[in-house]
């Protein structure tokens, strides 16, 4: 697998990674049946991608990457579907998340 492959699989993982969590949000502490097992498929397949991608990156790396890009997206999910604050602290803490996965793509090589 290309180093390019591995972060465009690591992306979809860390995109998966944002449904389960919204996703599980959403089940309401697991109440909600159809929720949770779409939690539970989502976050499986998310685990299963970022697997994949260790296959060529850091660990350090990809982990990192994984949970920022989990992070940032599901944020801003937050801010976006369940009202949660949106204040310039806030955001400006979400840019410093992206500023690191950016970081640690530019300087993982290849």
């Amino acid at each position: 697998m290309t180093h390019a492959t591995a972060w465009l699989i690591l992306v979809a993982a860390g995109i998966l990674e944002v449904i389960w969590a919204t996703t599980m949000k959403a089940s309401e502490g697991f109440t909600k049946v159809g929720l949770t097992v779409v939690t539970i498929a989502v976050a499986w397949a998310s685990f299963y991608l970022l697997g994949l991608s260790l296959k060529s990156l850091p660990v350090g790396t990809a982990y990192a990457a994984w949970t920022g890009i989990g992070a940032v997206g599901t944020a801003l999910l937050g801010i976006a579907i369940f009202h949660e604050p949106a204040t310039a602290l806030r955001l400006g803490c979400i840019g410093l998340i992206v500023a690191g996965i950016i970081g640690l793509k530019v300087t993982s090589g290849h």
